[in-house]
């Protein structure tokens, strides 16, 4: 107990420095698996990777209902249903970041095959997507430390509401294209290893050549 509230003192204390320091980890680790530099996951067979993609998608969805949940339960000053929701969500991500770190660092990333407006339109949903997760991060980490370390009557005083709403609006947007773009590259068109993309990509004649 005395450890516990020696954790949450110390996250109360200093609740931006420690969301930079934990957005930073974050950062890194992801960087790490998708380019090899952290070997810390064993190889997945192709049906593994198809099937983390799904567990992953599963996992989205009930993240973003999560949070739609809590969006509601605050509007309508449902304190704790909100509390609640928004755990959840949390947990969820961080279930999916253990998921999204074994695919990526002991299997691989696809890149779809489909007709060309097709691959334009999911190319600028993936970046929209991936941007937003890297923005969403740190508001993410900086609203549930407040949210954890605060009662209700002490977060009016802060700025949790204010970062919530970024982050509940980043991360869902985030969410629903991840889920899209999904459906996308594993149900409605094929899809190649990225890496065999790019081989294919440099192989293409260039005209001006």
């Amino acid at each position: 107990m005395a450890v516990a509230d020696s954790v949450r003192s110390g996250l109360r204390a200093r609740p931006r420095a420690i969301t930079a320091v934990l957005s930073i980890v974050g950062y890194v680790l992801v960087g790490g698996a998708l380019y090899g530099f952290i070997p810390l996951f064993p190889e997945l067979s192709d049906s593994t990777v198809d099937l983390f993609s799904h567990i992953i998608a599963g996992i989205n969805t009930l993240a973003l209902l999560s949070i739609l949940a809590g969006v509601y339960f605050i509007k309508t000053d449902q304190v704790r249903k909100h509390r609640a929701a928004m755990l959840s969500a949390f947990s969820l991500i961080l279930l999916f970041l253990v998921f999204y770190l074994w695919k990526t660092g002991g299997g691989y990333e696809k890149s779809i095959v489909a007709p060309s407006g097709v691959t334009l339109v999911y190319l600028v949903m993936l970046g929209i997507h991936i941007f937003l997760s890297v923005v969403s991060v740190p508001v993410v980490l900086y609203a549930a430390i407040l949210g954890l370390t605060h009662t209700p009557d002490e977060l009016r005083e802060t700025a949790h509401a204010r970062v919530g709403r970024i982050a509940a609006v980043a991360w869902s947007v985030s969410l629903f294209l991840g889920i899209i773009t999904y459906v996308l590259l594993n149900w409605a068109f094929d899809s190649v290893p990225r890496e065999e993309a790019l081989l294919l990509l440099l192989a293409v004649p260039r005209p001006w050549r």
